[in-house]
């Protein structure tokens, strides 16, 4: 088996989920987007993206806190090649392979062996694995030698080396099935008697079968909301009619694609904010010339700046939190997404600066 080839075969099926909480991964079983509970964060609506999906956003339609699954809604083409459950359970020192995004890092595929086939944890089995998966990688398939999911990568001893643990592919086919027998949307698991509620059943987020408090209703009911500077924000960045919600990349930390350039905004624990573009790259030829023309703009600017990381050319806002209004900072954060832009052009149409090259778009 080579695992580059598994990886390339079945990329399609490869989701990345997005929420202000972090990231996961997720992947397709017939229309669905199957991710663990805990990736959705208990949200109604989570970002996700892929090699044939765009940055966009998805409803989460079925929360199960118990078995850490939850299940997304989104009208996306079918890959070429289909991922499919297997219908054997692994066997320990079976070859597996674990593909998510750790870490950010898109479509990461690792090798291992799956160390224990059941692991009793908390009144469930789990397939112990030795293959390397790291944050990021949480709602990814593991895959068999023949392709199929045996598991959804769940979980990780902290410290420890290569210590993962998938749940079972059965337990997804019975929650599978359970959620289509309901031929209805917008459902939670109780964890305690393990009914399938429908939300708009739950009253004051107690489950109507048992009685229980179910955290996920609060979480769905409650949303995610922003507050100070996080929230003063989203506010500016609403006000130039971007969604914040495909912007945001955590709690503080939004990115804006312009044109050729791109923005990312970051809210640091110190109460800095700083809004920057990565432009291009300075060229061999002319760097004179270009260095002169960056310090006269420089003098004509308000409230940004240009700066030289290395050979890369940055356009800069910064701020500190307890100054940040509106209204100034509307005016800072229109001209960085614009002036970029524009910048980015001049400098690689007129000094011959070089072009950026970006990792994958999430």
């Amino acid at each position: 088996m080579n695992t580059q080839s598994v990886l390339e075969k079945h990329i399609e099926n490869i989701m990345q989920i997005m929420t202000p909480y972090g990231s996961g991964t997720g992947f397709i079983i017939d229309d669905l987007i199957i991710t663990n509970s805990h990736v959705v964060g208990g949200l109604r609506e989570v970002v996700i993206s892929g090699k044939k999906v765009p940055r966009t956003i998805a409803k989460v339609i079925y929360d199960d806190p118990y078995f850490d699954l939850a299940f997304i809604e989104y009208s996306f083409e079918k890959p070429a090649i289909e991922l499919h459950l297997a219908t054997t359970m692994v066997d320990d020192g079976d070859v597996i392979i674990a593909v998510g995004h750790p870490y950010g890092l898109n479509y990461t595929a690792t090798e291992g062996i799956v160390s224990r086939a059941s692991r009793l944890q908390d009144d469930l089995e789990y397939i112990q694995i030795d293959a390397a998966i790291n944050p990021g990688n949480s709602g990814g398939p593991l895959l068999n030698e023949a392709g199929d999911v045996v598991g959804v990568n769940t979980f990780i001893i902290q410290n420890a080396n290569n210590l993962g643990f998938a749940l079972p592919y059965f337990y997804l086919q019975e929650a599978l099935s359970a959620f289509k027998s309901q031929k209805s949307r917008d459902i939670i698991k109780c964890p305690s008697c393990k009914n399938l509620i429908e939300e708009q059943r739950i009253k004051h987020d107690y489950c109507p079968e048992c009685g229980v408090k179910l955290e996920i209703a609060r979480q769905r009911r409650k949303g995610y909301k922003p507050t100070g500077p996080t929230k003063l924000m989203e506010e500016i960045l609403e006000s130039l009619d971007i969604n914040v919600t495909l912007a945001r990349r955590s709690q503080a930390s939004w990115r804006i694609d312009e044109g050729s350039a791109r923005i990312d905004i970051n809210y640091y624990e110190n109460g800095i904010i700083i809004g920057d573009s990565k432009l291009c790259a300075i060229p061999n030829k002319n760097i004179g010339k270009l260095y002169d023309y960056l310090l006269s703009e420089n003098d004509k600017l308000s409230y940004l700046q240009f700066s030289i990381n290395e050979n890369s050319i940055y356009l800069s806002y910064l701020i500190v939190d307890s100054s940040l209004t509106f209204k100034e900072g509307k005016v800072a954060v229109e001209r960085l997404i614009k002036y970029a832009n524009r910048y980015d052009d001049i400098l690689i149409e007129k000094f011959g600066a070089i072009v950026q090259k970006r990792d994958e778009e999430d």
